[in-house]
This record gives structure tokens, C-alpha cells and sequence, in this order.
């Protein structure tokens, strides 16, 4: 029996819609919409596309966008002092910088200038440690209309998984959940989000011993690892949740990190790409920025 596939599309859209809502009724409010600063340093054209897509969804939420691009070969100081502008800024309310930056420019260093409350990838330490702390779930993430501080910002596409997951009715509660990679990005702040949701969480990574063995023991398998199709059938527990955060280009267009239809006859639910986890992380970056903005 064929896996159910999980719509992130239309997920994404719903999401999408319910920011619009609360963006015009800022505005009617007599307050100025959100305001999102993009950064984009060199001319990868993935990157290109990527932040060329986020500022169409902010125009299309009422979200303001602020968009500067820097040469590949700008200074590292020139970069930092645009961030830390931005950052004081009053009317930015998030900063995005697009990664991944020249390999000289020293990402930390940039990342330092974007204070908590404008750090809508949620990279910074103080959110970071606010979600490793559990003090911030998938529902905290997605609480729009509340005129409360936000606690903090959790970054978009663990976010967005969690929405997908919450959608589809997936109960993680004492669920076996395995994460396959560890980036700060998603695989970090995944397993938290899971981990504060009651899962029992398990991060593999290039120096796991046996990977299958270990996928093979999840109700939630969470591939997020960037290698073409490299979790197949034999990686996949009968009737187990899959979700595919890779987003590979290759000849024979975009892929995830999954075999999909290998995986969707032993899966029980799986999300596809394109079409699945890619258009919730949009959506939930337009939801951190209405969160920053109050």
C-alpha cells in the first residue's frame, strides 16, 4: 500500500493566508506592516533564486521587504557594519543574511550583530538556547495574533515540520523519532522541537555506526542531510512518518534526501520534493517575522 503524501503545499498556503490576516489587520490598526531585511552576499544563483522567492511571499503577505546584495569579494567588515545598521534599524524587524556566505568571511562574526529579537533564522545563541531549553514548542512559533513579547524564534524549516506534522495528525508523544543530520540550521533545532513535543529523540550523522539499523527504529524518520536519495526502503521502519527536508539539484531536476518511491511502498505517511517541506519554510519565515515585529 502506497504512503500517504503529506501536502506541504497546501499546508503552507493555509499558513501563508493566516499571516496576510494579521498583517492587514496591523495596517488597519493604524500600525506600519512588518518590515523583513534580506542580505545577499555573492551571486550563487540558488541563492538568487531562494531570496528572490522569500520577497515575492513577503509582498504578497503586505510584509515590507528591504533587500541589499553585496558583491562576492565585499569585506567582512562592510558586511558586519550593514548588519549591525539593520539591527538598529527600527524599522527592520527581522534580518535574513543568506547563507552560505564566502567560505572567508567568517559567519559567526556576522551572525553576532543580528540581536534575538531580529534573528528570524533563529540562529542566534539566546534563541537557540531558549528552544534547547524548551521554552519554545510549534506552537509558541505559530502564535500570531497574540499582541505578547515572543519568546524567542525558532528557525523556519524545523518549524515548518512541526507544522506539517501537527496538520497531519502525527502524535509524537513518546514516539521514536530519528533525526538524520545535524546542522544548526535544521537538524539542531529539530531534535529539540521534537524533544520538547515528549519524543524520544536519536541525531545521526556522518559518524553513526549501522545508519539504516538506526532509521529503521523510527515512528518519525527526518532525513535533512543534503545527499541525493540517500535514504531508501531498507532505511525505513513498516508504516513509519517521513520527512524529506533535502532539497538537491540534479540533472533529473530537484530531489530530496529520500527515495520517494521506494520509500512510499514501505512508509506510512512521507512528504515529497518538491511540494513538501520546501513551501512551509517560507511560510513560517513570514510567521517569524510578524512575531519579531512585536
Amino acid at each position: 500500500m502506497a504512503a500517504e503524501v503529506l501536502d506541504g503545499k497546501a499546508i503552507a498556503a493555509d499558513l501563508r493566508s493566516r499571516v496576510e490576516e494579521v498583517v492587514a489587520a496591523r495596517v488597519r490598526a493604524g500600525r506600519r506592516p512588518p518590515g523583513l531585511a534580506t542580505v545577499l552576499v555573492g551571486d550563487d544563483p540558488a541563492s538568487h533564486v531562494y531570496v528572490g522567492s522569500k520577497r515575492k511571499a513577503c509582498a504578497e503577505a503586505g510584509i515590507r521587504s528591504i533587500h541589499h546584495e553585496l558583491p562576492g569579494d565585499v569585506a567582512e567588515e562592510e558586511l558586519i557594519d550593514l548588519v549591525a545598521a539593520l539591527d538598529r534599524d527600527p524599522g527592520v524587524d527581522g534580518i535574513l543574511v543568506q547563507m552560505p556566505l564566502p567560505a572567508r568571511i567568517d559567519q559567526d562574526r556576522v551572525l553576532a550583530e543580528i540581536s534575538a529579537g531580529k534573528d528570524v533564522d533563529g540562529l542566534t545563541p539566546a534563541n537557540a538556547g531558549h528552544l534547547a531549553q524548551g521554552r519554545i514548542g510549534v506552537r509558541e512559533a505559530l502564535e500570531l495574533e497574540s499582541d505578547r513579547p515572543a519568546v524567542g524564534l525558532v528557525a523556519c524549516t524545523p518549524a515548518g515540520v512541526m507544522e506539517i506534522l501537527h496538520r497531519s495528525g502525527v502524535e509524537l508523544a513518546g514516539a521514536e523519532a530519528v533525526v538524520v543530520g545535524r546542522s544548526i540550521l535544521v537538524g539542531r533545532p529539530m531534535a529539540s522541537l521534537l524533544l520538547n513535543a515528549s519524543a524520544t529523540v536519536t541525531v545521526c550523522h556522518s559518524r553513526t555506526r549501522d545508519l539504516a539499523a538506526a532509521c529503521r527504529r523510527a515512528d518519525l524518520l527526518i532525513a535533512a542531510v543534503g545527499r541525493p536519495g540517500m535514504v531508501g526502503a531498507e532505511s525505513i521502519k513498516p508504516g513509519a512518518t517521513v520527512i524529506d527536508v533535502g532539497m538537491n539539484r540534479t540533472d533529473e531536476g530537484l530531489v530530496g534526501d529520500v527515495d520517494f518511491d521506494a520509500a512510499s511502498a514501505v512508509a506510512g505517511r512521507i512528504t515529497p520534493v518538491p511540494g513538501g517541506v520546501g513551501p512551509m519554510t517560507i511560510a513560517m519565515l513570514l510567521a517569524n517575522t510578524v512575531r519579531a515585529a512585536r
